[in-house]
């Protein structure tokens, strides 16, 4: 395996780490945190595979992912959090079924990559395995927290991998395909970071469970 390829191999396995960390934290300003600290680690993928692939346009994907990703969204989130307060809200699933859980569909994830292994793209096959296995770790952090800003970082989480996937299978896409994706994200965090404000000020609490009201 080339030095570089071993890198990016490297920092995907960070990010597995980092979803976690998002995940499991109980302090909202923390899982926050991490999240600009995951958002970090693609933009660095971003860059290497952008080197070791020869394409540019991925270049312009680290500088926008860096604005959004890593400083805008964090901030919306954080700003969030300071106006509703921290609130530690138990997910359906505790923290021991969670990793067994998340763990499970790691290995399902490489299982399923695994199959492709006669592509080019699979140079970086740990990335992409890893690319799904983030998309599917956002998914379980939605259907089994209850806190409704995690719900929301699990809804980033998801977009993290299908970013990241998008970046190795179509890294020579125009760079008006990556602003708008970042863009339809933002717009997406921010009008669920809305929502949670004025759900927080009805019910008085970030339990989804208590928003039993909204059910028609």
């Amino acid at each position: 395996m080339p030095p570089a390829a071993g890198m990016i191999d490297s920092m995907a396995v960070l990010l597995l780490v980092t979803s976690l960390l998002v995940v499991e934290a109980r302090r909202l300003r923390t899982a926050a945190y991490m999240y600009a600290v995951q958002s970090l680690v693609l933009v660095s993928i971003f860059l290497a595979l952008a080197v070791v692939m020869g394409a540019k346009p991925l270049f312009v994907w680290s500088a926008t992912a860096l604005a959004t990703k890593v400083i805008l969204v964090p901030y919306l989130l954080l700003r969030t959090i300071q106006r509703v307060g921290e609130e530690e809200v138990e997910g359906a699933l505790s923290t021991a079924t969670s990793v067994v859980i998340a763990a499970l569909l790691v290995a399902l994830s490489f299982g399923v990559t695994g199959l492709l292994h006669e592509y080019a793209i699979l140079r970086v096959k740990i990335v992409l395995a890893v690319s799904v296995a983030h998309f599917l770790l956002g998914l379980l952090a939605i259907l089994t927290q209850k806190n409704a800003l995690k719900q929301i970082l699990g809804y980033c989480l998801m977009e993290n991998g299908s970013h990241l996937t998008l970046a190795l299978t179509a890294y020579n896409a125009p760079e008006t395909v990556e602003i708008g994706i970042v863009t339809d994200a933002v717009f997406a965090v921010v009008i669920m970071l809305i929502l949670v404000r004025r759900l927080h000020s009805g019910f008085g609490t970030l339990n989804s469970d208590r928003y039993t009201l909204l059910k028609g």
